[in-house]
């Protein structure tokens, strides 16, 4: 390559170096937010990956986060209410009744059949369902309060992050951050071939 400047390769190594030590820092650094995974001793300093060690408190403020900014157990309790089930219900709280008065009911009392022909059935069905339908807002609100007092998303999720273990958690995030992952390593590269290039022209006036 006799066509090439003398100086050629020394121009070209420091962008080429820059560029891989720039990716390779970056790399790590990803690496490291997850390894090591359990603590190692490294002289007088310990050393483990930021997830690790903290997955106490990412899952403390993620359940905190989800249960202020995203869904709440009111939340839940008022997207049932805003649900209007009644009518959703009708079908089903007749089947129930129907099921109620010829199964059960004649179990209870045998003698109930003679008198429970699908007339009866129906005139009694007739009654009771819409009176049923009229009594689920107010389960709702009671089944909300009970759920308001006996379910914390912010805990729940908490406790569901805290039994992750580090690999399923390492993989979630890659699954989510994938790119992102990436495009910090890419950016790590195309800084360290920026500097290289600068450094490289550096020395080409110096010279």
């Amino acid at each position: 390559m006799e066509w090439l400047p003398p100086d050629f390769w020394k121009y070209l190594l420091a962008p080429v170096a820059g560029a891989l030590i720039g990716w390779f820092t970056n790399h790590l650094a990803v690496k490291m937010l997850f390894h090591p995974r359990r603590p190692v001793k490294v002289g007088p300093v310990t050393v483990q990956g930021v997830f690790p060690k903290r997955q106490r408190d990412l899952a403390a403020r993620l359940g905190e986060m989800i249960d202020r900014e995203l869904v709440s157990t009111s939340d839940m309790v008022e997207a049932l209410k805003d649900a209007d089930l009644g009518p959703r219900l009708r079908d089903t709280l007749d089947e129930y009744v129907d099921r109620l008065l010829r199964e059960k009911l004649t179990q209870a009392v045998p003698m109930a059949a003679m008198f429970l022909g699908d007339s009866t059935v129906d005139r009694i069905k007739a009654v009771l369902v819409p009176e049923m339908e009229k009594m689920i807002p107010d389960l709702l609100d009671r089944a909300g309060q009970e759920l308001t007092t006996c379910y914390d998303v912010s805990q729940v999720v908490r406790d569901k992050v805290e039994s992750f273990s580090i690999e399923k958690l390492e993989d979630i995030l890659f699954a989510i951050m994938k790119r992102e992952f990436r495009f910090i390593e890419l950016v790590g590269g195309l800084l360290g071939l920026a500097i290289g290039i600068f450094q490289s022209l550096l020395f080409a006036l110096a010279g």
